[in-house]
């Protein structure tokens, strides 16, 4: 690194035993592209290291294992301590050092970001209590189960909350890395990381998964499971409720029944909480004109999708979007 450039950003990793390679490779590669000219990778406007109590490899969930660059040194030596979390039956393996290192470092009021189940880890530190903390849906249970005292958030790609960082991992990690490059090194420095890395577009922290009930995919009853997949391909079509029992097997009465007792609700009732589910993401995450949501959703046209949106969430689709993009950019 020339010694006139100081960097803008300095990252280490911490990698748990089982991490998940995802977060972390697309976190690292969009720091490694945002660092340098083209793609030569040099540690000039961002530096990273790996860090550890010792420099053991250690093991990803997929059996690669990644050693530590040095042990563990001060932490005001960096902007940002990643930790990258993974599989949670192998979450605490030899972590008490980590524990204590990631202590010292909160200690210090350095940033700790949290990947993957990387926030599982933070918490066992004692440093998530009252803070919320974006986990992936499959992971909600085990986080109240086991630290009741920290806020689950699975409707945002990612959570800053007073320095503590948290990302339910997979390729949400890119974007949360752009935002923070972005901040650090300049909007084209976090874009250029984008670009180097094929992804079209930016996703804020507020963005949502477009799949609303994917739950009931795999809710353990067959039936159910197949319909809520058909559901979710036909959202822009008009469902024939009589074809899909048909489909099934069975009558259109007992399929009623299956889902009031599987669900809570019917067929008809959940595909339309689904479209209006899938609009209401579409509001704030795309630039889609409300008659343009309404059709892709499946309503017959715009008033139609508008009467619906208000009647089940008490406000118009327009007034949504507007509060919405005020409260998250203001």
């Amino acid at each position: 690194m020339p010694e006139t450039v100081r960097p803008d950003v300095r990252f280490a990793f911490i990698l748990s035993q089982e991490f998940t390679l995802t977060p972390f490779a697309t976190f690292m590669d969009a720091i490694r592209h945002a660092a340098d000219e083209r793609d030569r990778s040099r540690q000039i406007y961002c530096t990273w290291t790996c860090i550890g109590p010792d420099l053991l490899p250690v093991r990803s969930s997929c059996g690669m294992e990644i050693a530590p660059w040095k042990r563990f040194d001060a932490p005001e030596n960096y902007d940002y301590i990643v930790v990258v979390g993974g599989r949670l039956a192998f979450l605490n393996e030899r972590s008490s050092e980590i524990i204590d290192y990631l202590q010292e470092a909160a200690g210090k009021n350095i940033p700790l970001i949290g990947l993957c189940t990387g926030g599982f880890l933070l918490a066992e530190a004692g440093l998530m209590s009252g803070y919320r903390c974006s986990v992936h849906i499959d992971h909600v249970d085990d986080l109240r189960r086991s630290y009741p005292e920290v806020i689950p958030v699975t409707n945002e790609m990612y959570v800053f909350d007073n320095g503590r960082i948290t990302c339910p991992g997979g390729t949400a990690a890119i974007d949360l890395a752009v935002d923070i490059l972005s901040q650090h090194c300049g909007q084209s420095r976090g874009m250029k990381a984008l670009t180097a890395l094929v992804v079209d577009e930016h996703r804020k922290s507020h963005t949502v998964g477009r799949m609303p009930f994917q739950d009931l995919e795999f809710c353990g009853q067959e039936k159910v499971e197949n319909a809520v997949k058909y559901m979710r391909r036909s959202l822009s079509e008009q469902i024939s409720f009589d074809r899909l029992a048909a489909r099934l097997n069975m009558s259109r009465r007992n399929m009623d029944r299956l889902f009031r007792d599987t669900v809570g609700k019917t067929p008809v009732s959940l595909w339309r909480e689904m479209r209006l589910e899938h609009a209401r993401w579409r509001l704030v995450n795309t630039s889609r004109t409300i008659t343009e949501i309404a059709y892709e959703c499946g309503f017959s046209d715009s008033a139609h999708f508008v009467r619906t949106y208000k009647r089940f969430y008490g406000e118009t689709p327009s007034r949504y979007r507007d509060s919405r993009r005020r409260h998250v950019f203001p």
